[in-house]
C-alpha cells in the first residue's frame, strides 16, 4: 500500500547547503543570518521590519505584550482555529471573546467581531485560515488594531494588497509542515518599529539596560533561520506546485459530493490546506470518524482541519457554523512533494468511501 501524507516538509540540497554554511561558521545562535532571515521576511510582505521568535505561539504572546495587552483587557478571536491564539490571550491575562467564523470561508465574521467589541477590546486575532485571506477590508473599517495570524496564508493577497501588510502587527509560523518551515520557529512584523523595539527587548533578558519581569529566551537561532532564507528563495516554487495540485482537486472531485475551496471575489487562495466538506453519506460524528479510518486504511491521510473549535473545550453555546464546520469538513493531503499521480488516487479514494 501507498502512503499519501496529509504533509510533509519540502527539505532539499539549499536547505542542507545553507545549514552546513552556518555550521562551518561556528554561529549557530541568533546572529547574522536571523538577521536576514527578518529582513528577507519583512520585504516579502512589504513591511518595515520583523523580530524573528522561537514559535508562532510567543510570535503571538510578544504580539499582544507589544500592544500592551493585559489584566482587565479582552481580545477578539474566532473559536474555529488551532488552541494557539486563545493560550496567548491567557498568557498576558487578557478575556479570549471568542466569535463564530463565516461557513464558506472559514474566516472570522467581521459582523459577529462588530457585536463581539466592548470598551475593553484591544485587539483581534485574525488568523486566514487555511490559505484564504479574512475579509481585511471589513475588519479594518472597525478601527480595531489587529493582529494578522499569517502561519497559513503567505502569499495570498486580499483586494491587491499582501495578507500580513494590513494590520497593526503581523505573526507567522515557521513549523516544520507550514508553508515556509524552520522546523519551528516565528516571526513578528510591522511597519511600527516602536512595536519592534519592544518585542526584541522581551524576546531575549541578556544585556538589557534593566530588568524587565515580561521578558524571556525566545530567540531563533542562526541554523534554524538558514532554513528559513533557504525556503523564502522557494516560496514562489512552492505555491505555484499548491495551486496546481490543488486546481487538480477541483478537476477530479465531484461538486454533488463535496463543497470545494470558495475563493471571494478580490481574494486569493494559496492552499496551505485543501478543505472539503462532505455533501452527503454521513450523518453523525461517529460516520465521519469511521470515513476518516477508511482512508487510513487505504493509505490516505486525512484530518480534521481543526482538531477542536476552542467553544467546545470551554463548553459554550451558540457557534453553530464553528459546529457545522467542525462535523462535515476535511483537510486532504497537499504539499509540494506530492504528485500529480498521488492526488488523482486521493480523489479516486475519497469518492469510493463515500458510497
Amino acid at each position: 500500500m501507498t502512503l499519501i501524507p496529509h504533509s510533509r516538509p519540502s527539505l532539499g540540497p539549499e536547505e542542507l547547503r545553507a545549514v552546513t554554511e552556518v555550521i562551518q561558521s561556528g554561529q549557530i545562535t541568533g546572529g547574522p543570518v536571523v538577521a536576514q532571515f527578518e529582513r528577507g521576511m519583512a520585504a516579502y510582505i512589504g513591511l518595515h521590519g520583523g523580530v524573528a521568535v522561537s514559535s508562532g505561539t510567543v510570535a503571538l504572546e510578544l504580539a499582544l505584550r507589544a500592544l500592551g495587552v493585559g489584566h482587565g483587557d479582552n481580545v477578539i478571536l474566532p473559536s474555529y482555529v488551532c488552541s494557539a491564539p486563545w493560550l496567548a490571550v491567557q498568557r498576558v491575562g487578557a478575556q479570549a471573546r471568542l466569535v463564530d467564523i463565516n461557513p464558506i470561508t472559514y474566516n472570522l465574521d467581521p459582523h459577529k467581531v462588530r457585536k463581539a467589541r466592548t470598551s475593553r477590546t484591544r485587539a483581534v486575532i485574525v488568523p486566514h485560515m487555511f490559505g484564504l485571506p479574512a475579509d481585511l477590508t471589513s475588519l479594518q473599517a472597525l478601527e480595531i488594531p489587529l493582529i494578522e495570524d499569517c502561519a497559513h496564508t503567505l502569499g495570498a493577497t486580499e483586494q491587491g494588497r499582501a495578507v500580513g501588510s494590513v494590520g497593526t502587527l503581523t505573526v507567522c509560523s515557521f513549523y516544520a509542515t507550514k508553508l515556509l518551515c524552520t522546523g519551528e520557529g516565528g516571526m513578528v512584523l510591522s511597519n511600527d518599529e516602536a512595536l519592534l523595539e519592544r518585542i526584541r527587548a522581551l524576546r531575549e533578558y541578556d544585556k538589557a539596560p534593566s530588568l524587565n519581569a515580561g521578558a524571556g529566551n525566545s530567540k531563533l537561532t542562526d541554523l534554524q533561520a538558514a532554513i528559513g532564507v533557504a525556503q523564502l528563495n522557494q516560496l514562489g516554487e512552492f505555491l505555484d506546485k499548491r495551486s496546481t495540485l490543488a486546481g487538480l482537486y477541483r478537476d477530479t472531485l465531484p461538486a454533488e459530493m463535496f463543497t470545494l475551496p470558495a475563493v471571494p471575489a478580490g481574494r486569493t487562495h494559496v492552499y496551505y490546506r485543501f478543505v472539503v466538506r462532505l455533501m452527503k453519506g454521513l450523518q453523525s460524528p461517529d460516520e465521519f470518524t469511521d470515513y476518516l479510518s477508511r482512508l487510513a486504511h487505504r493509505g490516505l491521510q486525512c484530518r480534521k482541519p481543526v482538531f477542536r473549535p476552542l467553544h467546545r473545550y470551554l463548553e459554550l453555546p451558540d457557534f453553530p457554523c464553528s459546529d457545522e464546520v467542525d462535523e462535515s469538513a476535511i483537510s486532504l493531503p497537499l504539499h509540494p512533494s506530492l504528485t500529480e499521480d498521488a492526488i488523482r488516487q486521493a480523489a479516486q479514494i475519497l469518492q469510493e468511501e463515500l458510497r
